[in-house]
């Protein structure tokens, strides 16, 4: 017998998968592995805990801007949801709760953030080496690290010269006291909404820094009685059933975005009302007002941030930043605006899908680096030719501005599960996606995002400085939900 068939035999007694990451995409992926009756998995989480971005920001006002009950498993619908909308440490307790409940502690290894992986062809199995120089081998490798993981720092001259504390709003630090503090905001993005509400109260003087407005609409939150939640514990297909009409109803915004932008025209409308209801000085409704269409960034939800901005002692910057200071931060006019305190709500590196991370594939190549010459393809934000039993969840174009993103997980992790049958069933040592199906998706992504209305004019974190879209899905969830459905043998070389 020859080495290779050795191997083959060697690896078919076990199948060891590896999950990087234990958010929500990672907890979903081992959760369906066992209720697969597959236990050969081990989760690398970097942190002590599970959890993902909802463990990291901790901000004051962390909430989703999705309902709750989206924004949860399928299988796994909560009754005790206390909002429509749900905050932080709600939806960090429900993944806790999610780990414990379907026995996902004990595959997850913390404190172990993945450094490297390099994959073997002749046997078809992936060495991972961790940062302490730990290795592991696994058969398949799943990265499910999501994109709001990676804080964007921008880089502003004079920045080590601050005095005081400054830090992103993803690393919130608790022990800095706001009481009385002039604080300067730099980012009016989704956290920053959330943000400024909750401290203006707390602090002297704020200074928010606003590169260009974002279009707001009210939020239609408000508590779940305790009818309600009696309601949904032992009637569950009534929760089911109002799940599948939030759903629908959210994905009707994807009509707008993707094919009818003139249906935003209604909501513009809607967003203008909701600004001169709450901002009556001119001169700032001014700055707050959006020259573009709506959709073509991220369309924040907030009933408390415009009047957060209208108080007199909360200021709006609309000139461009200079340097940071000593003692604040310097505008392009030559303004100095004093601060005892920077906060960064500057948003995440969306793009940098495995960065540190390295990934070597096939003759050699090293993912990032093949990314960065040739551009981003992958095959359902999934796979990657050149780079067989890998897998991405969250991956490149599967990001949503209007729906769910766990929807867009359960439809990712019924495939990445189907690609494994198929290693299984055919004993094979790896599946490898043909170069040509690759590149016939991206450029269908191409094309299709030359339609939508995140191509129409606006800079956003969704596009390249280029304006290549790599992050979000120019379609409805329920087609990508329907194109991952089956797995085609044909799109992949199966190496046996």
């Amino acid at each position: 017998m020859s080495k290779t068939q050795d191997k083959k035999r060697a690896n078919a007694t076990r199948f060891p998968i590896a999950i990087i990451g234990a958010g929500f995409a990672g907890m979903g992926m081992g959760i369906r592995l066992k209720q697969a009756g597959i236990e050969d998995f081990t989760i690398f989480e970097a942190a002590e805990e599970v959890g993902g971005t909802w463990r990291e920001n901790t901000y004051p006002g962390c909430a989703c801007d999705v309902p709750s009950l989206l924004y949860s498993y399928s299988f796994e619908q909560s009754p005790r949801w206390s909002r429509m909308f749900g905050e932080q440490r709600e939806i960090w307790s429900y993944m806790k709760d999610c780990a414990q409940k379907y026995h996902l502690r004990p595959h997850i290894r913390f404190r172990s953030r993945v450094a490297g992986l390099v994959f073997d062809e002749t046997s078809g199995v992936w060495q991972l080496t961790l940062e302490s120089g730990e290795t592991f081998q696994a058969r398949v490798v799943i990265s499910a690290t999501g994109g709001l993981s990676k804080p964007a720092i921008p880089k502003i001259t004079g920045a080590d010269s601050f005095v005081g504390p400054r830090f992103h709003s993803a690393e919130w630090d608790h022990s800095v006291d706001l009481q009385g503090k002039r604080v300067a905001v730099i980012g009016t993005g989704a956290s920053a909404i959330q943000i400024v509400p909750s401290i203006v109260s707390d602090v002297s003087e704020m200074y928010v820094f606003q590169r260009s407005p974002a279009w707001v609409m009210p939020k239609p939150d408000r508590s779940i009685s305790s009818l309600e939640k009696q309601l949904y514990r032992w009637l569950p297909p009534i929760q089911h059933a109002y799940r599948a009409l939030l759903y629908w109803w959210m994905e009707l915004r994807g009509l707008a975005f993707v094919k009818y932008p003139k249906l935003l025209e209604y909501a513009e409308k809607q967003a203008l009302a909701h600004l001169a209801s709450a901002i009556h000085d001119p001169h700032l409704r001014a700055k707050l007002t959006p020259d573009y269409r709506m959709g073509c960034k991220r369309i924040l939800i907030s009933n408390d941030y415009y009047p957060a901005l209208a108080q007199p002692h909360t200021h709006l910057i609309t000139d461009a930043i200079d340097s940071i200071q000593p003692h604040g931060i310097r505008t392009q006019d030559g303004t100095e605006y004093p601060a005892d305190v920077i906060l960064y709500c500057t948003g995440f590196r969306v793009m940098d899908f495995l960065a540190p991370m390295t990934v070597v594939g096939l003759h050699g190549r090293e993912l990032n680096a093949l990314w960065q010459q040739q551009g981003i393809e992958t095959l359902h934000g999934i796979a990657v030719s050149g780079f067989p039993n890998f897998y991405f969840l969250v991956g490149p174009n599967t990001g949503l501005g209007h729906n769910s993103i766990l929807f867009m997980i359960e439809a990712q992790v019924h495939y990445i599960l189907q690609c494994i049958e198929t290693l299984q069933t055919k004993s094979a040592r790896y599946l490898d996606l043909h170069a040509t199906v690759q590149k016939n998706f991206q450029q269908e992504i191409a094309q299709r995002s030359e339609k939508t209305i995140w191509k129409s004019g606006c800079r956003s974190w969704y596009l390249t400085e280029d304006g290549k879209n790599y992050t979000l899905w120019p379609g409805y969830t329920f087609e990508y939900w329907w194109r991952t459905r089956h797995f085609y043998p044909t799109d992949y070389n199966i190496a046996l």
